[in-house]
């Protein structure tokens, strides 16, 4: 029976700290890191300030959790959109998965602001930093190898959704300015 009930209650845990990891998402992506307190997401996820620390040793912590799951979610969605590829020519591949993580950012907004989050406090916060680095860094060579694109083209997928982050943050389609124009020009965000 002990077997059987420790096993109850790490189940129940990991619930608990998805369920706290996916109020931490919403929280990080309305007020990012040094807006948002354990005591908002404990709140939010209705459960207490101390266990939130039990489940995340601090808020920092979490938030790199939260970062890691970011990038996490973004790797499923190229995965995704590399596997819809018309053709396995690195053009393709990359065009699907820029499609794949546009569909994803317009129905997530909640990435798109954690990871802008994550790369402002990436310059005043070293482990923020360090967590972005190596998110990107995976993310790259993720690219990178499923695309068998070069590394000029890899840099350019990377550069087009830095755009589209910028275009979707700025509400560029909403505008008709020429300047907005020329940046969304070819670029699909939904």
């Amino acid at each position: 029976m002990t077997g059987e009930t420790s096993r109850r209650q790490l189940s129940s845990a990991e619930e608990r700290r998805d369920t706290v990891l996916r109020t931490a998402l919403g929280a990080f992506a309305a007020k990012g890191y040094r807006g948002t307190t354990t005591a908002d997401v404990a709140k939010s996820a209705g459960i207490s300030q101390g266990y939130v620390y039990r489940l995340f040793t601090d808020k920092e912590t979490l938030f790199l959790r939260v970062v890691e799951h970011c990038f996490a979610r973004i790797r499923e969605s190229l995965a995704d959109g590399a596997a819809r590829a018309a053709s396995d020519s690195p053009e393709a591949v990359l065009d699907a998965m820029g499609e794949a993580y546009a569909r994803l950012i317009g129905e997530e907004d909640t990435l798109l602001l954690v990871q802008m989050h994550a790369q402002a406090a990436a310059v005043s916060e070293p482990s923020a930093r360090e967590a972005v680095q190596h998110g990107y860094a995976r993310m790259v060579e993720y690219v990178r190898q499923v695309s068998g694109g070069n590394d000029d083209q890899v840099r350019d997928f990377f550069a087009k959704g830095a755009l589209c982050h910028l275009l979707v943050a700025v509400d560029a389609d909403a505008l008709d300015a020429p300047w907005s124009r020329t940046l969304a020009a070819g670029i699909r965000h939904y």
